[in-house]
């Protein structure tokens, strides 16, 4: 059975979107962006910019990103 993908994240901007998605990378970690388009188009703080990662990977994941920000304060 497919691995499916879940959202582990929204961002308000592409920028932090992307800066995430290459955390995960540098991890080993493949992950999707949907609503980045949306995000840098209309600047309305309701749509976002989703990142998304297999199911099976997202407790890393949420992990690895977590760590980062408190690295980053």
């Amino acid at each position: 059975m497919a691995d499916k993908l879940v959202t582990i994240a929204q961002f308000a901007n592409f920028s932090e979107a992307s800066l995430a998605k290459q955390v995960l990378a540098d991890f080993g970690i493949e992950s999707v962006l949907s609503g980045q388009h949306a995000v840098d188009l209309y600047h309305i703080p309701s749509i976002t910019a989703d990142l998304q990662v297999f199911k099976s990977q997202a407790e890393k994941a949420l992990e690895i990103l977590e760590s980062n920000k408190k690295q980053e304060q």
